[in-house]
């Protein structure tokens, strides 16, 4: 008997006559003769059949109703038109009330590769609560560790490239640094400047390019126990430092020892805010990096201060016994909002993430835009004391980068939650390749040097709040810890090797315009890439919210 085609409409109709209401799914029964029926429906659906529910996925329209079939041979006989069809019971025979059978030879579902390289779009995760108290305490924690990490670390970074940029330059600036002058007049006066800078070179490189194992270990075990072993690797290595008289010592407690137990920290809680917020996503990471804005203002100051007044070590130890603190409460507050489901460790999850063409495009992107970053951040007061610019007006350069940073990033996030985070980034970057080489490369007065110093630095703290959320929305949730470890790990590079190639530059004849020149232009070719990684997505609609 060959059952002709019918409406959807008529077989959800058929259906409901035999107790089965349609909601999502696919739908396989055995009989008591033996008979599999599978009803494949063109939605998702559900199934209540006798009181028990039964989910599967289904591919098609509904072309055959095999169900009044298998009624009808069960009994042995034919359903009518106008009939209602009953279950034989007699001679002890009934219909099984027990949950409808799939069929075993059925291939089980598999996970696509598309999956792994694309958002995950699972309808049965859960909604994430976007700002509920929870949620900011998530993101308090994780403000703690951005005071901690890239506060701190920025704090001494960027007076180490000073000196090794004079080093480079040959000409003497005094009064500049807070640990890099100590340790080449007092602790270390024997090295040169390019020699200590390698310091905070390697906090640099193993803070971002611990990125891809402290991902692992994040998408496996979630942030708590990283945490809390970074926590200890941090404070240990600056309390080691306080103690260290040689250069190696130095090297590996707080170039190595401190930097990585920043990567373990700071990671971690930026991977898990992305969790508690989906509308306010932006916000949250704006909010976050605004931390270590005020930690590049906070520490120089405290640091130079405790070494004036009561000595290198218990400078150190006291910056260790704040930053203790304030990683205890990122350790009580920062909690996943789902548990992890960490994928199969191979190497082929190591190149898989660059088969997406947004995510590689992105990574590229991010290191060239990074080669141009750091030489303004790097050279900005360097570059004003060999032009002749007041010692005292050079010192407070970065302080006033950083303080507009502050109002960047803060300011960024919510901006991003209305227009989207790639809109905004992509038009705040290109603003900055124009600037550096419309206003930095003319700007021949103390007034313009501070005008770009103020500027750069709200648009550079754009770039540094939304790196998390440009790699979050184009990534599937197991893989966020795992993708965000490799864009700073492709980033790092650009914090190692810019000093030494701005060197050359410089070295080569063309001055200060040169590497002007190349630091404009790798922002604008690094954006490009993020447009690339756009455009991917959306197309040529330029209006899209992405």
């Amino acid at each position: 008997m060959e059952l002709s085609p019918l409406p959807i409409s008529s077989g959800i109709h058929i259906l409901s006559r035999f107790g089965l209401r349609p909601k999502s799914g696919r739908l396989a029964l055995r009989m008591k003769v033996g008979v599999i029926v599978k009803l494949p429906v063109s939605i998702k659906t559900k199934f209540l059949f006798f009181g028990r529910r039964q989910e599967k996925w289904a591919a098609s329209g509904i072309r055959k109703i095999l169900l009044p079939l298998a009624i009808m041979t069960s009994r042995g006989g034919s359903v009518g038109a106008g009939s209602t069809p009953k279950p034989n019971v007699s001679n002890g025979e009934h219909l099984s009330t027990s949950a409808p059978v799939v069929d075993e030879k059925a291939p089980a579902p598999q996970q696509d590769e598309h999956d792994l390289t694309s958002p995950d779009t699972s309808k049965t995760t859960v909604e994430a609560p976007d700002g509920d108290a929870q949620a900011w305490l998530v993101v308090l924690g994780a403000w703690c560790t951005s005071f901690c990490s890239f506060g701190w670390i920025n704090s001494e970074a960027v007076t180490s490239n000073i000196l090794m940029a004079l080093w480079w330059l040959t000409v003497a600036w005094l009064g500049v640094g807070v640990f890099q002058e100590y340790y080449q007049t007092e602790l270390l006066p024997g090295y040169s400047a390019s020699t200590i800078s390698w310091i905070p070179s390697l906090q640099i490189f193993f803070m971002m390019g611990m990125g891809p194992i402290v991902g692992v270990l994040y998408d496996k075990f979630g942030p708590r126990h990283l945490l809390m072993v970074g926590t200890f690797l941090h404070v240990f290595g600056l309390m080691m430092a306080s103690l260290s008289v040689q250069y190696h010592q130095v090297l590996l407690s707080q170039g190595v020892c401190s930097a990585i137990g920043v990567a373990a920290i700071f990671q971690p809680a930026l991977n898990t805010i992305s969790g508690w917020f989906n509308k306010r996503r932006g916000a949250a990471f704006g909010i976050l990096a605004t931390g270590s804005s005020l930690g590049g203002v906070i520490f120089p100051i405290m640091v130079s201060r405790l070494i004036a007044q009561v000595g290198y070590g218990w400078a150190m130890r006291v910056s260790a016994f704040l930053i203790l603190v304030l990683l205890l409460i990122a350790i009580a507050t920062v909690k996943p909002f789902q548990q992890p489901k960490p994928g199969i460790l191979s190497i082929r999850r190591f190149y898989l993430p660059f088969t997406d063409v947004k995510f590689l495009a992105l990574t590229v992107g991010l290191l060239f835009f990074t080669f141009g970053l750091y030489i303004p951040m790097d050279y900005i007061p360097v570059e004003a004391a060999a032009a002749g610019m007041s010692q005292h007006l050079v010192e407070y350069l970065v302080p006033m980068l950083n303080a507009a940073s502050l109002f960047g990033r803060a300011g960024s996030g919510f901006v991003a939650d209305k227009v989207g985070c790639y809109n905004i980034f992509i038009v705040v970057c290109y603003l900055t390749g124009i600037w550096i080489l419309a206003l930095w490369i003319p700007a021949a007065t103390t007034g313009a040097r501070i005008a770009f110093s103020t500027i750069f630095g709200f648009f550079s703290g754009v770039y540094v709040a939304l790196i998390p959320a440009l790699v979050v929305q184009i990534s599937p949730l197991s893989e966020i810890g795992f993708r965000t470890g490799l864009v700073f790990f492709a980033c790092s590079f650009g914090g190692l090797t810019t000093n030494p190639i701005s060197g050359v530059i410089l070295d080569q004849g063309s001055g200060w315009v040169g590497a002007k020149i190349f630091a404009g232009v790798f922002c604008l070719v690094g954006t490009c890439f993020v447009l690339v990684a756009r455009m991917h997505h959306t197309g040529m609609h330029l209006r899209s919210v992405f």
